[in-house]
């Protein structure tokens, strides 16, 4: 596979299978499901052979993809949350008095990179409640607290050292951790929802890798929730001319050799020539769509609210109302 920036693994699978052109994956076990407009894939990697094929750690990796969310509907909204909120719930497996760390992870000043600090701002926290006032808490609900450590860019410090010292003073159960993510394909930007039990090395998607957020760091189980919010731009492109040349082999080149030769050219070329377009100045490009502030609002909402289902036995949707 050359080098694309994807944080999903049903996308890293899709690329090896196309690169080998095998519809199966050494240890690796992929599952799908549908739920009304909802289509879950499980991808389970079993092993070091499975890791290495994908580049991704041994665990499970579940995607949401609702192509539908991009039209607003309130049952899709519902769908989505209550799904999410089952996937979440079967990942973490909590006993009931275990406490939650949930952490916004991103920048909050670059839209596009603020789903977590979002998520966080809007997340029902009770930790606090359990200390304060111990007699008014509802049967069902456990201690939960969140923040958002913001980048090593705005703090000087690194994520995982902020982490890493909350944990030590909260000793949480488990920590979910938000992100933005980077797909390699635009259909996927804002209508697709990843769940993972490996943990997640922030700014991996967008070429700025920090130390990973796992339990072997922090000590305790890390759940990755994110969105796809920005797809590289050469990668775009690169799939843009593919298209292209499909096309023209359908309807202009009826032998078919001339652009049959075009299509042969490998990948990992015709990615370096788009990437040497783009010069090196500005670094690699991202495209996020126009409209992704109001996109981040929508999904930190769908996540807050799952999580807080998740999380809480007795929370319903129509009970997030009173609390928001």
């Amino acid at each position: 596979m050359f080098g694309v920036r994807t944080d999903l693994a049903l996308e890293a699978h899709e690329l090896y299978r196309e690169s080998k052109s095998s519809e199966q994956v050494p240890g690796v076990v992929v599952d799908t499901e549908r739920m009304k407009k909802i289509n879950i894939t499980r991808v389970h990697i079993k092993d070091t052979e499975g890791e290495k094929a994908l580049g991704k750690a041994v665990g499970s990796y579940i995607t949401l993809e609702i192509p539908s969310l991009i039209h607003k509907e309130q049952e899709t909204f519902e769908d989505t949350v209550t799904v999410l909120a089952d996937e979440l719930r079967r990942l973490l497996r909590l006993d009931k008095d275990a406490c939650v760390l949930v952490v916004g992870l991103g920048n909050w000043q670059i839209t596009a990179d603020s789903l977590g600090p979002k998520v966080t701002s809007s997340l029902l926290v009770t930790r606090h409640m359990f200390e304060l006032m111990p007699k008014e808490i509802e049967e069902g609900v456990r201690p939960v607290c969140a923040f958002s450590p913001g980048v090593l860019g705005l703090t000087g410090i690194e994520t995982s050292e902020i982490i890493k010292g909350v944990v030590d003073r909260v000793k949480p159960s488990v920590i979910i951790a938000i992100d933005s993510l980077a797909a390699r394909r635009l259909g996927r930007v804002s209508t697709t929802i990843q769940l993972a039990d490996t943990g997640i090395t922030p700014g991996a998607g967008v070429g700025n890798k920090r130390q990973a957020l796992t339990k072997e760091v922090l000590g305790v189980p890390v759940i990755a929730l994110g969105v796809p919010t920005v797809v590289d731009a050469a990668t775009m492109a690169n799939d843009t001319i593919d298209l292209v040349i499909d096309h023209l082999m359908k309807s202009v080149d009826k032998d078919g050799r001339f652009y049959s030769t075009l299509k042969s050219l490998d990948r990992d070329a015709k990615y370096a020539i788009i990437k040497e377009a783009q010069g090196e100045e500005l670094g690699g490009l991202v495209v996020t769509p126009k409209e992704v502030d109001e996109i981040i609002e929508d999904i930190a909402e769908i996540i807050s609210n799952a999580i807080s289902i998740a999380l809480h036995d007795s929370i319903t949707i129509d009970d997030l109302n009173k609390y928001h």
